[in-house]
């Protein structure tokens, strides 16, 4: 029989899904009073930062499956946050409206406070040391 208690204790897969859901309902919760979801924070940022590449790249360069990135640009397009800009060919970009400016730039402070709370209760770790580490992983599960 396999040890399924050795396997529950060193498995990234399992630890890495934990730590995201986690992660997660800390940056929810900072972000709730303004009514923005952690994935759609992460994609104001991207276009406010000039990122103008098409929603196949969008979704790559933020870790979202295309289908998820697809289903949160329209809510941010609904909300008047963003909004599409012709592009040649077949690929559609997007970029912040003012009010995704502004709320953008409201959002900035609370993630702040939490990506802050997060560090100081990371106690033996070193932030950079914990971002080394997942970053390692991440590319060690990129398909050789």
């Amino acid at each position: 029989m396999t040890d399924l208690e050795a396997i529950g204790k060193t498995c990234f897969a399992l630890h890495a899904r934990m730590t995201a859901r986690l992660l997660s309902r800390t940056y929810e919760a900072a972000l709730r009073p303004l009514g923005l979801k952690l994935p759609q924070f992460g994609i104001l940022g991207a276009i406010g930062h000039g990122t103008t590449a098409s929603e196949t790249v969008l979704a790559e360069r933020l870790g979202l499956e295309r289908t998820t990135l697809v289903r949160n640009l329209k809510v941010l397009t609904q909300n008047g946050w963003i909004e599409p800009i012709s592009d040649k060919g077949r690929g559609l970009r997007h970029r912040l409206t003012p009010a995704g400016q502004a709320l953008l730039e409201a959002a900035i402070p609370l993630w702040q406070q939490a990506q802050s709370q997060l560090e100081n209760r990371l106690m033996d770790v070193e932030g950079d040391e914990a971002r080394r580490a997942m970053r390692a992983l991440r590319k060690a599960s990129y398909p050789p």
